[in-house]
């Protein structure tokens, strides 16, 4: 009778860790949720995944060639871009719990865009200099903009290092903010 409570309750601590844990890693679109991942063809036509920039912070940007808000935000972002490609932003622990850093931050681009050739020239134009572009080419049908619910852009979600949204629809000075207090800033941190 002993054993039969014993492992009973340890079944039910077990099952009550595992849900809660379950809970606690939801993909979603709130704050807090684990962004849902994306991937599709770059300009080049190689396939690219939102998830191989784990570890960074990454904006995930969405955007169109015909959007004229995206094309002057792109000027904004090109220069928070800029502002922050030298500073270093938490990307985890080490195994002795010292912060590992990693410069700058990500830009994940998709684009809502029906002409390949738009795009690709959007990006040129606006000198979009990173590698990370996505567009499926369906306009508003687009799987990506459906996946995240987009029904205006421009439009732009914050994910921390660990892929969790953690900030949305930052734009000019409110992205920058957002990115200086999230920046690795060693002075600051308190010491035990």
């Amino acid at each position: 009778m002993k054993n039969f409570i014993f492992i009973l309750g340890t079944f039910l601590s077990l099952s009550f860790f595992l849900l809660n844990k379950k809970n606690a890693d939801t993909i979603g679109l709130k704050i807090g949720d684990f962004a849902p991942e994306l991937k599709g063809a770059d300009p080049s036509g190689d396939t690219i995944s939102l998830s191989n920039l784990r570890g960074n912070f990454v904006l995930i940007d969405f955007w169109a060639s015909w959007c004229r808000p995206c094309r002057y935000e792109n000027r904004n972002l090109i220069r928070t871009v800029d502002y922050f490609k030298d500073y270093d932003f938490p990307s985890g622990k080490s195994w002795v719990g010292k912060t590992k850093t990693k410069k700058g931050f990500q830009v994940f681009s998709v684009s809502l865009d029906r002409s390949a050739a738009s795009w690709k020239k959007a990006i040129q134009q606006d000198k979009l200099n990173w590698p990370w572009h996505i567009s499926d080419l369906k306009f508003w049908n687009s799987t990506y903009a459906s996946l995240y619910k987009i029904r205006s852009i421009p439009e732009n979600i914050l994910l921390d290092p660990t892929g969790k949204i953690i900030a949305k629809n930052l734009r000019g000075k409110a992205l920058d903010n957002a990115l200086e207090t999230y920046r690795y800033k060693p002075n600051l941190v308190k010491k035990k």
